[in-house]
């Protein structure tokens, strides 16, 4: 298992970014929780399988349709033990 934390700018809001990272993460069995920030940008955490989690954060370099990706940041941490994706 490991943790990403991504907080993604650019024009990323009112475009389903957290709604398509949700519907991912299920299909993925990826744990974590995506929400919208002050500045614009949109916050994520996601745990799970290497694999699953390294889909998300590329999915995360590009977005959903309408989305405009101008920079991504990708942390590593400690996994938590997250078995649900939820959307604040």
């Amino acid at each position: 298992m490991i943790r990403r934390r991504v907080v993604v700018h650019g024009h990323v809001q009112g475009v389903f970014f957290r709604d398509s990272l949700r519907r991912l993460a299920q299909q993925r069995g990826v744990g974590g929780w995506a929400a919208n920030r002050a500045d614009g940008a949109v916050e994520a955490v996601f745990e799970g399988e290497p694999d699953a989690v390294e889909r998300l954060v590329d999915f995360c370099r590009s977005g959903p349709r309408g989305a405009r990706v101008d920079r991504l940041d990708v942390v590593e941490e400690e996994p938590e033990g997250l078995s649900k994706f939820a959307v604040a």
